[in-house]
């Protein structure tokens, strides 16, 4: 196979430690320009989804423990594993709609914003991820909190089928009656999933006529005040409107002279059937007393789609360095967030932040029934360090692991799709209930009784 030499069956490329372009390759495997040193022994770019099943059953008879890629947003990287095959999933794109069922067949490799901007066309929509660039496979096997998910739910709520390839290289169809189990850690199980899902059917939603986004920012040491008060503002808004905290340094249409101060920004966005609609959906915020102590203020804007995803680029930028982490916690939001507030105030980098959605996946637990994904803790953070200097590596990674640090006791759990798996050995098991992450255990026993898959980090 040295070469590139394509083994027999295989039609996209394979390549192994030490061909010609295999660092180029590897490298490219994660999106985040912070690269881990880890290395797969050998790289297949599938071709096809026929290509799937035939390298699975390669791996197997060379003993290659197998990972999967799709988009590679992971941000510490975790289809890069040490030894054995990656199998690269992102030239899988085809996708297709049907309008009359409000369905929708998506490969792996799809981006979320290419899927987004395809439905748009047909009046419908699906909660894709903030980054339009997030491919939809890891997206979906994480849980996917994405856009309007309070009203939706996560996106693999609306799974409602799979064809993945097995540890044993078989193609199955996996629902809520075939292969329920299967199924249900497809929905949640993240990277430790123990199979290749090679297309996702999706049910779709009606295209919200109208968004509008209404912005307040304030001096980051009101953050304790300011997120208690927005969280209990938040219990009298619809589902429809999405609200977050992010704590980082203002931007420059918040403040016209540098330095620009580090901030605390409570976005609201809703979704909605008019305009009309929309501006009268956020009427409990606009309405509540900390908001008119805002040193900035945008009120109802008119939003794009497109302004959606081109917010989320300005907040994480291409060709740059990434650390991430997450916590759910039982306490409320401003006594988590006013130590994070501590930490963003001594970040070395001014783009690193803090979010903090508010019930990111939805307080309706009908949404949230038979997936390995759930909700672990009524709040919910995520800080990013992000810097662009090598030089800073040590010192950003520290900063985000010393911010963890300051919540980490009051914290219930883990994200699967965005915690750092990196961190500390605790981290996958701490992302599920104890009893999914037993059913998790029995269903790779089951599927991959030889270990075929690489588990989590």
């Amino acid at each position: 196979m040295g070469g590139h030499t394509r083994p027999r069956g295989i039609e996209g490329t394979v390549v192994r430690r030490g061909d010609p372009g295999f660092e180029k390759l590897r490298a490219g495997m994660v999106w985040n320009e912070l690269k881990p040193a880890r290395s797969p022994d050998v790289i297949v770019v599938a071709a096809s989804e026929r290509d799937v099943p035939e390298a699975v059953r390669l791996a197997r008879s060379q003993g290659l423990r197998i990972a999967v890629r799709a988009g590679g947003h992971s941000w510490c990287g975790a289809p890069l594993r040490e030894g054995g095959m990656l199998i690269d999933l992102s030239g899988l794109r085809r996708c297709s709609v049907d309008p009359a069922s409000r369905t929708a067949r998506v490969q792996p490799g799809v981006p979320g914003g290419e899927l987004a901007t395809r439905l748009a066309r047909h009046h419908l929509a699906y909660p894709t991820g903030h980054c339009g660039s997030v491919a939809m496979g890891g997206y979906l096997l994480g849980g996917g909190l994405g856009w309007n998910s309070g009203a939706l739910g996560p996106a693999c709520a609306s799974v409602r089928r799979a064809r993945a390839v097995t540890a044993d290289g078989e193609v199955v169809v996996c629902d809520a009656r075939e292969h329920p189990d299967l199924f249900w850690a497809a929905r949640g199980a993240g990277p430790g999933f123990f199979a290749v899902v090679t297309e996702f059917e999706l049910a779709l939603h009606p295209l919200p006529a109208a968004v509008a986004t209404t912005t307040y920012a304030f001096p980051l040491d009101q953050t304790e005040e300011v997120a208690r008060r927005i969280a209990e503002v938040s219990e009298e808004l619809p589902a429809e409107v999405e609200v977050s905290l992010t704590l980082g340094t203002a931007e420059p249409d918040m403040w016209s002279t540098p330095p620009r101060p580090r901030v605390v920004v409570v976005k609201a966005t809703a979704f909605a059937d008019s305009r009309r609609e929309a501006v009268r959906l956020t009427e409990p915020l606009r309405d509540c007393a900390v908001a008119r102590r805002a040193v900035f203020r945008r009120e109802s804007e008119p939003t794009s789609a497109g302004s959606l995803y081109g917010g989320s680029s300005d907040a994480w930028p291409a060709s740059h360095r990434f650390a991430a982490d997450t916590l759910w916690s039982d306490q409320d939001l401003g006594t988590l967030l006013a130590p994070l507030a501590d930490a963003v105030a001594a970040a070395p980098s001014e783009k690193s932040l803090v979010l903090a959605p508010l019930s990111p996946a939805s307080r309706n637990e009908g949404l949230l029934a038979d997936m390995a994904f759930s909700v672990l803790g009524r709040s919910y953070v995520v800080p990013y360090a992000i810097w662009d200097d090598p030089a800073r590596d040590e010192a950003n990674v520290r900063w985000l692991r010393e911010a963890m640090g300051r919540v980490e006791p009051l914290g219930t759990g883990h994200y699967i799709a965005e915690t750092d798996l990196t961190a500390a050995p605790t981290r996958a098991e701490r992302s599920y209930t104890p009893a999914d992450w037993r059913r998790l255990r029995e269903v790779r026993a089951r599927y991959d009784p030889d270990a075929v898959f690489h588990s989590y980090l």
